[in-house]
């Protein structure tokens, strides 16, 4: 379901913006979409850094089957985060994944399980407040947290300004391919409260795909 904040967002950076109006224009009918709960979202996100896709994916089916055996066969599986809690690296590096990113996402479900992180407490942060929350998580940095609070929390107005897909959008349509990231930073005010909705319409620029988080 898409967020109840899309249309007023949608219209209003096609009105306020000519660029922005032709890529509505081009994507109709979709949207930012939640996919997973908190914990296996973030999980996830930890899984797939910093290696091919096709190998994130093998490892996460091995963990799911380890973590989370009768959910394998659904297309969205939910982890349980004390079920994770309970793996030790041994587990983690017998399913793939190396010592360090086990103990990333060892630690992370840690926080689910004791309550640093709760989901029923966010609604009362603000974005930079989330943020700084999430990254306390080891292998949790500010652009993955800005990815899960655009695509988990689908709040409205997150703006990865360090993201080098929305860097090289921004720069081809207003920049004449050159921009730097300060005139990125200050491009993103005339979009304000909707930058996640304008982020992720210059992404399907460069890849009409949507992207599942």
């Amino acid at each position: 379901m898409k967020p109840r904040w899309w249309d007023e967002a949608v219209a209003e950076l096609a009105r306020r913006d000519r660029v922005m109006r032709r890529l509505v224009r081009a994507h109709p009918g979709v949207s930012l979409r939640r996919r997973s709960d908190a914990f296996t979202a973030l999980a996830r996100a930890i899984t797939g850094q910093q290696i091919p896709v096709k190998a994130a994916d093998a490892i996460w089916r091995r963990f799911i089957a380890a973590a989370a055996p009768g959910a394998a066969s659904r297309r969205f599986p939910r982890l349980d985060p004390r079920c994770v809690a309970a793996l030790d690296a041994a587990d983690m590096r017998s399913i793939g994944f190396s010592g360090r990113k086990a103990a990333y996402v060892l630690d992370l479900a840690e926080h689910f399980a004791c309550g640093r992180l709760d989901p029923s407490r966010w609604k009362a942060l603000d974005d930079e407040a989330l943020i700084a929350a999430l990254v306390d998580v080891r292998g949790i940095g500010r652009w993955t947290a800005e990815m899960f609070l655009m695509f988990h929390e689908l709040r409205p107005d997150v703006y990865p300004v360090d993201d080098l897909g929305l860097r090289k959008a921004v720069a081809h349509h207003y920049g004449d391919g050159d921009m730097t990231p300060d005139e990125v930073r200050s491009l993103g005010e005339s979009w304000r409260p909707w930058r996640s909705a304008a982020t992720w319409y210059l992404w399907r620029s460069l890849d009409p795909v949507p992207i599942e988080y």
